[in-house]
């Protein structure tokens, strides 16, 4: 009888060090799910700060060549 209260104590702990261990594991995976929106988020918007460069390269690009085209004409 005593090698059977035994056996469901090493069960119970196990299943408790188990418990802990899926529950640390959840709160881990909502960090990560967090942290992985929040780069998501900066990633588009480092996106759409590129894009806004790319458009201020472009106008200045075509300013430049319009005042290059005025030169020539002189």
């Amino acid at each position: 009888m005593s090698t059977e209260i035994d056996q469901f104590d090493i069960l119970e702990q196990k299943i408790d060090a188990l418990v802990e261990v899926i529950t640390a594991l959840k709160k881990e995976k909502e960090a990560l799910v967090e942290k992985t929106q929040i780069q998501e988020e900066k990633l588009t918007d480092l996106g759409a700060q590129v894009e806004e460069l790319k458009s201020g390269r472009d106008k200045a690009k075509q300013r430049i060549i319009a005042l290059l085209e005025k030169l020539e004409q002189i």
